[in-house]
């Protein structure tokens, strides 16, 4: 009877850790869905592609990144305001630029309200991902290594989302 409920036990055992590793499917291993979210300004696709340029659609509506040091407003050092390309939402001033050495526009705080976040993991690590509050454009990505004595913060921006509005004298 011992040796009988001994094999039973160790079939379960068996049965347990054969199913155990055929379901294990960590949150590691699965892939990110996002779900759609809702913005004040929606159009479709047709419509953002006629109204941006090629690289605007690519960085704004595609995540994409445009290449380092390739926008003028990266040394852009004139005074006003910051605007989404695709929908005029004013993003970021000109007194909280910075050189960050990186080759993109780079703030130290957006404008309240205006930018909201996300988390990114295409690359293989998570990063927190910028995007424009009222139409939902890709914008680029905050990191923690800015200017220590303001924010501390780094919010790196690709020039194809930014529409520069100079300030009126």
């Amino acid at each position: 009877e011992q040796l009988k409920t001994k094999k039973i036990l160790k079939k379960i055992a068996l049965i347990t850790l054969v199913s155990l590793f055929l379901s294990c499917n960590s949150s590691a291993q699965k892939k990110e869905t996002k779900a759609k979210a809702s913005f004040p300004v929606t159009k479709t696709e047709a419509e953002w592609k006629a109204e941006l340029t090629d690289e605007q659609y690519y960085v704004l509506r595609e995540a994409g990144t445009e290449r380092p040091f390739s926008s003028p407003l990266n040394k852009n050092y004139k005074k006003g305001v910051y605007h989404c390309a695709a929908c005029n939402t004013p993003l970021f001033k000109s007194e909280h630029k910075f050189d960050s050495g990186t080759g993109w526009p780079s703030f130290d705080r957006v404008i309240e309200g205006n930018v909201a976040f996300g988390t990114d993991t295409k690359i293989g690590y998570t990063r927190d991902e910028e995007h424009c509050a009222t139409c939902g454009g890709h914008l680029g990505h905050v990191f923690n290594d800015g200017p220590k004595a303001t924010t501390g913060k780094r919010h790196c921006i690709n020039g194809d989302a930014l529409k520069f509005v100079p300030a009126e004298d």
